[in-house]
């Protein structure tokens, strides 16, 4: 495994540069860089990349390389992935990395190593509850979604004697900052019966410390009914925590999103609350929707991307949120897709690579369940032309 090293030099983070020594993957770049190269010319693009079945996540390799990943309903079963090796412009064929299989969400990036796991489940959902690891498959990628094989890996039961279902979640994260720096951590859940009129299932994480072979569960996220997790870490090393959810308490709207922050990178979490900005899926249901989380890769500066739907009618309106302070406001929107959306993941393009200053968006779109996927590529020079919410203020620091 090739370990991270530190810049020798910090620099001024007043304008969104670097600030403090920043960790360099395992290709020998930055892991985090300035604000500058996601200004500039507002742009935005998008395409399609698979025709039927569903289920998003979308990863940037630590050479640049983008990777979209799907798969699993309602026909063929399988997991498919599609590489841009030119940041997102054109794309190679589709690779089948498992059939049948579910995609198991949590796609993940291990910056120190560059090796890449993609987890499939073996039903839609997961056995419940899950006693073993199941009929879970993992494939690792060596050489940036090249090529995969797959991997042995131990995943552990957790306070509750449940081993956490992969099935489905945002992609995972490296950890970048603190004593738990290299941690890999990705939304996990356990899917289970209902307590009364209220189900027990609940969202976690799990974590590994050895580079991908053996995953920990984090306590239970503190609130029942949640699933499809989302998560990023942010400057100072907390890890935020945002999560659909299936029912409220008495008095509570079921259709906004909690939230929740770790202080222990991932362990436990804490200071749960309810979202009033950012919804969660169709306004009039009282069920969610599979959003995409992203904090972009600038040093010292916590601007977080989240997207979801912003609709009284159904799965359509794809919209994106920024937050600039870690997820407490959210002061800017901007509409994606009018027509139709659902799943959803997001990921952002890394420093000195050809997918630097890009932000990536892959959906659910057209037909439910068997749908198109479809990826957008923008800056945030375009988010920032989008919709104030109210939520706050943009700070004077991130004007282009």
């Amino acid at each position: 495994m090739v370990l991270s090293v530190l810049l020798p030099q910090a620099c001024s983070a007043l304008d969104g540069e670097p600030s403090g020594d920043q960790p360099l993957t395992s290709v020998g770049l930055a892991a985090e860089g300035g604000l500058e190269p996601f200004l500039g010319e507002s742009k935005f693009q998008a395409q399609t990349l698979f025709q039927g079945q569903r289920f998003p996540n979308v990863v940037v390799a630590t050479d640049g390389s983008v990777l979209a990943t799907w798969g699993g309903r309602p026909t063929n079963h399988s997991y498919l992935v599609r590489r841009s090796s030119d940041g997102g412009a054109t794309w190679e064929p589709e690779q089948t990395i498992a059939q049948p299989g579910f995609h198991g969400g949590g796609a993940l990036v291990d910056e120190r190593s560059g090796h890449i796991f993609l987890f499939v489940d073996g039903a839609h959902p997961p056995r419940s509850p899950q006693k073993s690891i199941g009929d879970l498959e993992v494939y690792r990628s060596e050489d940036h979604g090249k090529t995969w094989k797959k991997v042995d890996v131990v995943i552990h039961p957790d306070v509750n004697g449940f081993v956490p279902a992969r099935h489905m979640a945002e992609s995972g994260i490296t950890l970048r900052h603190g004593a738990k720096a290299g941690r890999l951590i990705r939304p996990a859940r356990v899917y289970y019966g209902k307590v009364g009129d209220h189900p027990y299932g609940y969202n976690t994480a799990i974590f590994s410390d050895d580079g991908g072979t053996n995953w920990q569960p984090s306590a239970p996220f503190p609130a029942l009914g949640t699933g499809e997790g989302t998560l990023a870490e942010l400057a100072d090393g907390r890890v935020y925590y945002n999560s659909r959810r299936h029912w409220a308490p008495e008095g509570e709207n079921p259709r906004m999103r909690w939230v929740a922050y770790s202080a222990d990178a991932g362990e436990t979490w804490e200071d749960l609350s309810i979202s009033r900005v950012l919804p969660d899926g169709d306004q009039n249901r009282d069920y969610g929707l599979m959003a995409g989380l992203v904090r972009l890769p600038i040093a010292g500066r916590d601007i977080l991307v989240f997207s979801n739907i912003q609709s009284q009618a159904g799965r359509q309106g794809g919209t994106v949120w920024a937050s600039f302070d870690g997820g407490r406001t959210w002061p800017l929107k901007r509409l994606v897709e009018p027509g139709g959306f659902a799943y959803s993941s997001l990921a952002a393009g890394r420093p000195g690579t050809p997918s630097e200053g890009w932000i990536y968006l892959l959906f659910e779109t057209g037909g439910h369940p068997d749908s198109t996927g479809r990826i957008a590529r923008f800056n945030l020079a375009w988010l920032l032309e989008g919709t104030p919410t109210d939520d706050g203020q943009i700070p004077t620091w991130v004007s282009p």
